[in-house]
Formats: structure tokens, sequence, C-alpha cells
């Protein structure tokens, strides 16, 4: 579980992302997440966009990514949802204590 000190200093790193996953009108699958997993080990933290034609609701969304993938959701604002997951094999954030 992230601290408010945590997700505070992840929401300053991940504003100047671009998201890199879209979720459209066939909602969350396997396969999807899967994908987000394996990206979310290589990269750590990254954005993934709600299109308007998505028939779930946002946080629906994000908590079913989260939990299939085993991340933290670090902000959810607009259609936008910020994952992270602390990578095995490829550290790069050092998170404040």
């Amino acid at each position: 579980m992230l601290t408010g000190k945590q997700k505070r200093f992840l929401r300053a790193k991940a504003h100047h992302m671009d998201p890199i996953f879209q979720v459209g009108k066939g909602g969350v699958n396997e396969n999807m997440i899967k994908q987000i997993a394996d990206a979310l080990e290589a990269r750590e933290m990254f954005k993934i966009s709600v299109l308007q034609n998505c028939d779930e609701d946002k946080t629906d969304v994000a908590e079913q990514l989260a939990e299939g993938a085993g991340a933290e959701i670090v902000q959810i604002i607009g259609n936008t949802i910020v994952l992270y997951k602390e990578s095995v094999e490829n550290k790069q954030i050092i998170l404040p204590k």
C-alpha cells in the first residue's frame, strides 16, 4: 500500500507522461491485463486512457486492471488512470519513505 507522500511523488513523476494503453468498447480482458502486467515490469508506472465509448466506469476499469496486474492505483483524473507496480528486475523509481 502506498502512503500519501509516495502517491504525491508518483503523481508528480506521472504528470508529463502520455498514456500508452487505451481501454475502449471491449472493456478489460485477460490479454490486456497480461500486457499491462508485462509493461509494468518494464516501466514500473504509466498512464492508461479510458475512451468515451467504454461501457464500464473508469473506477471499475482501474480496479480491475490494478487487481489483475497486482499494481497500485496512483491516480484517476478525468479519463486517465495512473498505475504503479515496483519492478522486480528493472527498478527505476525510488519511492520516498
